[in-house]
């Protein structure tokens, strides 16, 4: 009896919620969370990082952020949403997304770009997650059946269901996410950066950055490291995506000497204890 009600629940959720816009060229995939509960997952996560991280106090940063990410957000394949940046004044060399449109960049990662165009290739990496609904895949297979069950259905226990997602939300958000998913993080986000208006070169500049500062970042180009294996590999594929570009947009910029400008507005590293 038991099996037959998931199988029926199962039937049910597939109708009422089809495939989605997960990708470039109207790549479809099947989500069984909708927006709306996608939407209060993000929210409640939000919230979360609200009441833990220190959002940077200068406004022409969060604004510089803003604008940046709303370019990437023009050209990305995701338009049902609205999309969220803030910077948080932390020496963590870090940057993540979370479902919803939530996007965070550290100010650690930010002291270690030296343009736009690498600013950019994080932001498009991240709001290529956000397309592909990487969390949200990751979060209802997490929760299990009876939980995404109750996240979707509602009723009395929708609440508590709620919670719970958010509260495994937060920890999926800074475990990493698979090497496919960061794979087509990667692909999306080096297209979105060019129709963009940025030199994709910026997305080998970040990656060798990353690859040279070891692999103490845990979401930003997750886990690369010199001493990945994988790492060369992105490398290796990105350089040839790029090669691809026939005709390459003109005019792609890299934007470096604003970005060296706006640098010096971040606060200083905290000195070693």
């Amino acid at each position: 009896m038991k099996k037959s009600v998931v199988v029926l629940v199962a039937a049910f959720v597939m109708v009422l919620t089809g495939c989605v816009t997960t990708g470039p060229g109207g790549k479809k995939s099947f989500v069984i969370i909708p927006v709306s509960q996608e939407l209060a997952i993000g929210q409640g996560m939000a919230a979360q990082v609200g009441t833990s991280e220190k959002a940077l106090a200068d406004t022409a940063w969060q604004s510089y952020l803003v604008e940046v990410g709303r370019k990437v957000v023009r050209v990305c394949d995701r338009q049902d949403i609205e999309y969220h940046f803030t910077v948080i004044e932390s020496d963590q060399v870090n940057a993540f997304a979370a479902p919803g449109g939530y996007v965070y960049f550290y100010t650690g990662l930010l002291r270690e770009m030296d343009n736009e165009a690498e600013m950019a290739a994080v932001m498009a990496h991240e709001i290529s997650h956000v397309v592909a609904r990487h969390g949200v895949k990751r979060l209802q297979a997490a929760l299990g059946a009876t939980l995404a069950y109750e996240l979707v259905f509602g009723g009395d226990k929708g609440g508590e269901a709620l919670k719970a997602a958010v509260y495994v939300g937060l920890g999926l958000a800074f475990a990493g996410y698979s090497r496919d998913a960061e794979r087509e993080a990667d692909d999306f986000g080096i297209q979105y950066m060019v129709k963009a208006g940025y030199d994709p070169n910026g997305a080998i500049g970040m990656f060798e950055k990353l690859a040279a500062l070891g692999s103490g970042s845990s979401s930003i180009f997750e886990q690369l490291s010199s001493s990945h294996p994988e790492t060369s590999e992105r490398i290796e594929n990105a350089r040839k995506e790029i090669s691809e570009i026939n005709p390459r947009p003109k005019n792609l910029t890299l934007g470096r000497d604003r970005y060296q400008k706006m640098v010096k507005r971040l606060p200083a590293k905290a000195p070693k204890k």
